[in-house]
């Protein structure tokens, strides 16, 4: 139609569950927990976690998230932005 713009459409939500919001310092480790990245996670499931880093370059494939709590999740990376990034946590 002349005139008339076009909308974006909001992106299909992929998430089986919401995630929570956290503000919650964690730490990545990997290669025996002799390399590490400090983290924040941004949100939280039970299926997995958003991590806000310094730069997502060197995070590898696979890896254990520590969080401060003591508690331990091993990850798969699922995708990565600028200094943010989604992991699944291995079943």
């Amino acid at each position: 139609m002349p005139g008339s713009t076009a909308q974006e459409m909001p992106s299909p939500q992929r998430r089986v569950e919401p995630r929570l919001r956290t503000l919650k310092a964690g730490k990545i480790a990997f290669n025996n927990n002799f390399s590490s990245f400090d983290c924040i996670v941004r949100n939280l499931h039970k299926h997995g976690a958003c991590l806000e880093i310094a730069s997502s370059l060197g995070v590898p494939a696979t890896f254990e998230l520590i969080l401060a709590d003591g508690s331990k999740h091993v990850c798969n990376l699922r995708w990565r932005y600028d200094n943010r990034i989604g992991v699944e946590f291995a079943a």
